[in-house]
This record gives C-alpha cells, structure tokens and sequence, in this order.
C-alpha cells in the first residue's frame, strides 16, 4: 500500500528528478478529457466512438451484419478521421522529435482549435444533432483525439496513452504481486483509468441532463489549460523535455 501510495504522490507531483516531468498530470488531465469526449460520441453522436477505435472496428461489424442502433457510416467516417488525427501527430512528433514539451504544447493547442469548432457548431445548431451537426462533430473529434493518440505514443510516458486502457488493466493484473510481477507503477495505472473513469462519469452526467455545450466546453478547457501549462514548463533546458531514451 505504501508502494501505491508514493507512486500516486509521484505521478500526480512530480519530483525534478523525474525523467518524465510534468509528462504524467498533463496526460492524466487529457485522459479526462478523452472520458468527456468518448461520453460525447457515444451518447450524443450515435453509438461511435472517436477516441476508442477497437470499439469502433466492433461497432463496424455489428453495423454491418445488421444490429440496430449503429451506423456503418459512423464508424467508418470516425476511424477515418482519426487516422488523419494521427498522420497529423505523427508529422508533429517528427518536427519536434528533439523536445517533448513542444510536441505536446503544439498537439494540445491543435486539439483545442479542433474542439472549440465542435463547441461552435453545437452552439449555432442550439445543441440539436442533427445529420450535419453529427458527422461535424465526429469528424473533427475524431482528428483531435487521432492526433492525441500519436502524440502521447511518440511522448512515451508509460501506462499514459491517454486513451486507451486495455493494456493498462492488463498490467495491474498481470504484473501484480499475486502473479508473481513486481507491479510496477501501480500508482500511475490506477489513476489513468480513474482519470477516464471521471471524465466518463461527468460527460454522462451532463449529456443525460442536455448540456452537450458545456461538456464539450470543459474538454476544451482541458485542452487549453494543458497546452498553456505545457508551454510555460516547457524550457529549451528542461531535462525532461528531451527525447525518451
């Protein structure tokens, strides 16, 4: 428990020994944002997902023998985006291969343009999905979080990919000290998927009351806030900010 509890305190604050710096909050406060966003899709967009792509190749597959309530289109159209998403960070991580604080200023302040189009597009529409309001907001959601997804690959903090957890549940199981493991980073695996968890929960929580608006407002704020903290940690000498050996 004491392990735990001090890689808690050490993800969430840490030290300025730390290879990865601020690194583990900042993709921690984006793993949220990924929950608000998925929340999103899921519940306001049709049953697809933007950030989760393997749910969308089995969403894919149920759309096309027949299940009802998804659409093949959707599914398509978001695995789509988010592979322009991703080309996009790929071609950011090559640019700023050097300097991980800029990297992940650059995809965030992206990010956040992307999604304030979304909080537009909402707004004019007065919140009403319509065809257009939905394939907009799939579209440009899926773009950002693609882009989300390659920068945090090529970022490398592990058990933070920011939105995916599969390998991370694995992890805590697989490495525990009952399989015999040494459960590395217990601390920074549970709170990524209690970051998804919480961002999850609030989306819904205010989808289920009408306020598409302000859920897509506070995953822009998410954006925006790690982008300018990002930029104002991010010096040209910061230990952490070179490339991951």
């Amino acid at each position: 428990m004491r392990a735990l509890l001090n890689d808690v305190v050490r993800t969430l604050i840490p030290r300025g020994e730390e290879h990865h710096g601020p690194l583990p909050p900042l993709l921690l406060t984006l793993t949220v944002a990924t929950g608000l966003v998925d929340a999103v899709s899921y519940l306001a967009l049709g049953h697809v997902f933007v950030a989760n792509m393997t749910g969308n190749v089995v969403f894919l597959g149920f759309a096309l023998a027949g299940a009802d309530g998804l659409s093949a289109l959707a599914s398509v159209v978001s695995m789509a985006a988010f592979l322009v998403g991703a080309l996009a960070g790929g071609r950011l991580g090559t640019r700023f291969a050097l300097h991980r604080g800029h990297l992940l200023r650059t995809s965030t302040a992206v990010q956040t343009i992307l999604v304030a189009v979304t909080l537009v597009v909402a707004a004019v529409s007065d919140g009403r999905v319509t065809t257009g309001v939905q394939y907009t907001l799939i579209v440009f959601l899926g773009i950002a979080m693609g882009l989300q997804n390659a920068a945090a690959r090529r970022l490398g903090v592990p058990d933070l990919t920011t939105t995916v957890l599969t390998l991370t549940l694995t992890g805590l199981a697989a490495d525990s000290t009952p399989a015999g493991g040494a459960a590395p980073r217990p601390g920074r695996r549970i709170l990524s998927v209690l970051a998804m968890f919480l961002g999850a929960f609030a989306g819904a929580e205010l989808l289920l009351h009408g306020h598409l608006l302000l859920t897509l407002g506070l995953a822009l704020l998410l954006l925006a806030v790690t982008s300018v903290t990002t930029h104002l940690l991010s010096t040209d000498d910061a230990a952490w900010a070179r490339p991951k050996p």
